[in-house]
């Protein structure tokens, strides 16, 4: 590993550039394998899904190929939605420190080859989602809109983390459809709730760039909130875990579920008794750590699918 190979974002010692072949390197740093929460984020409400969807058909462990293919799906569709990002962000990356050795703003991968890197990330994806059921397959691709106007959403509103999340949930309609090919009360209030699961994490995550946003001119829910963002998060965490309950009390949920929810709750407690919004090490280890908040949200509904 060489140092103008490494992202300042990603961990110091990392197994993408420990043992990715030089040639291939900046493509997985492109999407993003050097930092693999963010295809968690996108995986656990797919799973959230499948396995409320497996409880709502009275337990029984949920359908594993399905598991599969979601977390192929989410790796490579996480990876196509960051060089999406990347190539509409290319100017702004380079004048940010965290951002600056990115492989597109740093030259290392070009604009036609981020390209053709995205059109097979997407056929690969493809590929995954026409495994799945017919309504599925329509519902999966529904979502290729607001996958595609996110990157821009900064230039435009104070509130991107908003399609963030509108975006980084559809997983959990689509694992539910998955089972059941159909939607219901539970999947809708499942989306709800990780749409502000996405606001609290990510407007934690958005602080490291306050002062770099402000200076390029960009826009986050952490410089709309201010001052003012632990009650906000307070707000969405909570906002986030009672759609939790309502998802499961619809899905005719039993007691595991509801654990696995309270769990969630106390790291949500956790998060905001430590998060300081001036501490940019701080927010991204807070950030990080909102895979846990989503596993344990996924152990009670799994506890509950084999316990019935």
């Amino acid at each position: 590993m060489t140092s103008h190979s490494h992202i300042a974002d990603a961990k110091p010692v990392n197994w993408v550039e420990a043992w990715c072949p030089p040639a291939l390197l900046p493509y997985a740093q492109l999407m993003r394998l050097d930092r693999p929460v963010g295809w968690w984020l996108l995986l656990l409400p797919c799973w959230w899904g499948l396995a409320a969807g497996q409880v709502a058909l009275g337990g029984g462990w949920p359908n594993a190929w399905h598991a599969v293919l979601f977390f192929v799906g989410a790796v490579v569709m996480r990876g196509a939605g960051c060089v999406l990002n990347d190539m509409a962000d290319k100017d702004f990356d380079a004048k940010v420190a965290r951002t600056a050795n990115r492989p597109l703003a740093s030259g290392r991968v070009t604009p036609t080859q981020a390209f053709v890197f995205l059109s097979i990330l997407s056929i690969v994806g493809l590929a995954v989602l026409i495994q799945f059921n017919w309504y599925t397959i329509v519902l999966g691709a529904s979502s290729l809109g607001i996958v595609a106007i996110y990157p821009f959403m900064k230039r435009i509103t104070y509130w991107p983390q908003v399609v963030l999340g509108f975006a980084f949930n559809w997983g959990a309609l689509v694992g539910w459809s998955a089972t059941h090919a159909s939607l219901a009360t539970a999947p809708l209030l499942l989306y709800a709730a990780g749409l502000f699961w996405t606001l609290a994490y990510d407007t934690i995550y958005a602080h490291q760039d306050k002062e770099d946003d402000i200076l390029i001119g960009v826009k986050s829910t952490a410089l709309r909130l201010g001052e003012a963002t632990p009650i906000w998060l307070v707000g969405f965490f909570g906002l986030a875990l009672v759609l939790l309950a309502l998802a499961s009390f619809q899905a005719n949920a039993h007691w595991p579920s509801y654990f696995g929810i309270g769990l969630a709750g106390l790291h949500a407690l956790w998060q905001l008794k430590r998060f300081d919004a001036n501490d940019s090490s701080q927010c991204l280890k807070l950030f990080k750590s909102n895979r846990t908040f989503g596993l344990f949200v996924l152990s009670g509904f799994l506890v509950d699918c084999v316990t019935r």
